[in-house]
């Protein structure tokens, strides 16, 4: 958790937004989703 903490801090982002970038990007990956598909929390 700390490492998630960390990383999140990183790249100017709260843990819950790392969680969802994290999520969003393995999704994109397996092609679950479309990159249109995703959520513009990213900035």
């Amino acid at each position: 958790m700390a490492a998630l903490e960390k990383w999140a801090a990183d790249e100017f982002r709260s843990l819950n937004g790392q969680i969802v970038y994290l999520l969003d990007q393995a999704l994109k990956k397996e092609k679950r989703i479309k990159n249109k598909e995703t959520t513009d929390k990213e900035t």
